[in-house]
């Protein structure tokens, strides 16, 4: 039924041109579970990691009684449920739509926007793109053309203090002062109205669309086009009503942005982080109250609506709400049992570090979940043990190894792997 829909075809390519994807976008989503070796996984897409009190609710109790009791956070800040029965499609479909997380079955995979977290609650930034990021998923919800894109494609919304540019969007927007916006695809940006900016996103993710389509390669994202078939940016605009001028300095190249921090944010909002970036149940609840919850790229939640006073409670619940605690910045893949590729049960064998660049578990090459910009690689190995940035560790010296790393001085970062 909804767990059995089936990944969407590849287009046949241009004559010369060699195929990107040899196989239909098959990403899972919240109709369409993917099968693992500990159960189902739905993959919930929120804009803007937005929640509100009661779906925070909801998704804590669908967690609980339909899957293993925890909520993973994505590097995207969606939300992952694991452990799910196959045949939990419907009865998970109907309590999400219950609670207006599924306010379009047909859109529901393609609703990847990150927008600043922390927009709009501690005087920086120069517009609130959570607003942004709103009347973005209204307009890609509405408009049919849109169920086309993949379930990777990704709408980054920035509010100027540069903590999500670099997360490798395929439309990304910067507000920027007076009243106007950067847009970014691919290598060409534009400068546009801030009021325009939602709808400007739209009009270039729907001429990436038409690129792909006459590539044929079926590309996913803007960097897997074929050379020389770029997107034309300003005429799409033009062709939706849009004014544009061409930005002469392009945005900071993808690079690690500054992640945001745990503890307060200004007077009435705080952040805090789900150990690995797994909230249980449990943990997601005791975020109440809030006035909303906002997940974030950095696998945490940002409370809005809640007194820094409530941190020594979250804490006691064992979420990281504190900026000098080892465990900032260490994540890692679902590794065994739940995956059948990963090579050791990498969240167990997950270690604290002194503070300092992001650090990844994984348990095979595919490295799912690893983060943007330069982070220390730690890698399983055939047979026990791990590579650390490629030197070999044993498991038993993991803490030394990942704290040297996380603190070294490095000639270059290490961002392709």
């Amino acid at each position: 039924m909804l767990a059995a829909m089936p990944p969407t075809p590849t287009p046949t390519p241009a004559p010369g041109a060699p195929r990107v994807r040899e196989r239909g976008d098959a990403c899972p989503g919240a109709l369409r579970l993917h099968s693992a070796d500990d159960g189902h996984l739905a993959r919930l897409r929120l804009p803007a990691g937005r929640l509100t009190a009661r779906q925070v609710e909801v998704m804590a109790r669908a967690a609980e009684t339909l899957g293993d009791g925890r909520i993973s956070v994505t590097s995207r800040g969606n939300a992952e449920l694991r452990g799910l029965a196959g045949d939990c499609g419907a009865e998970l479909a109907a309590l999400l739509a219950e609670a207006g997380l599924l306010p379009s079955p047909t859109h529901e995979r393609v609703r990847n926007i990150v927008a600043s977290p922390a927009a709009g609650l501690d005087g920086l930034g120069a517009a609130d793109v959570q607003l942004w990021a709103r009347e973005l998923d209204e307009r890609l919800c509405a408009a049919p053309w849109a169920a086309a894109l993949s379930g990777r494609f990704l709408f980054v919304l920035d509010d100027g203090r540069g903590d999500v540019t670099g997360l490798g969007g395929d439309v990304t927007l910067v507000a920027v002062a007076p009243g106007a916006a950067l847009l970014r695809l691919g290598d060409r940006t534009v400068r546009v109205a801030a009021a325009d900016a939602p709808r400007a996103a739209l009009a270039a993710a729907r001429a990436f669309l038409t690129a792909a389509r006459e590539a044929g390669t079926g590309a996913w994202r803007v960097r897997e086009l074929p050379e020389g078939s770029g997107v034309d940016v300003r005429a799409a605009l033009t062709t939706a009503g849009i004014a544009s001028e061409p930005v002469r300095e392009p945005l900071p190249p993808h690079g690690a942005p500054p992640a945001l921090a745990p503890g307060p944010l200004g007077p009435a909002a705080l952040h805090v982080l789900a150990p690995l970036g797994r909230f249980t149940a449990g943990r997601l609840r005791a975020l109440l109250p809030a006035d909303e919850v906002r997940f974030t790229p950095w696998r945490g939640a940002v409370v809005v609506g809640a007194d820094p006073g409530r941190l020594p409670a979250l804490e006691a619940h064992g979420l990281i709400t504190r900026p000098d605690s080892p465990w900032v910045g260490v994540s890692a893949c679902t590794g065994r049992p739940g995956c059948a590729k990963s090579l050791a049960d990498v969240r167990a064998d997950a270690v604290p570090g002194r503070p300092g660049l992001p650090v990844h578990y994984s348990g095979c090459e595919r490295r799912c979940g690893h983060p943007h910009g330069d982070w220390v690689d730690v890698l399983a190995a055939p047979g026990g043990g791990y590579l650390v940035d490629g030197a070999p560790v044993p498991r038993t010296d993991l803490t030394p190894a990942v704290t040297t790393a996380r603190t070294a001085p490095r000639t270059a970062p290490r961002t392709t792997r």
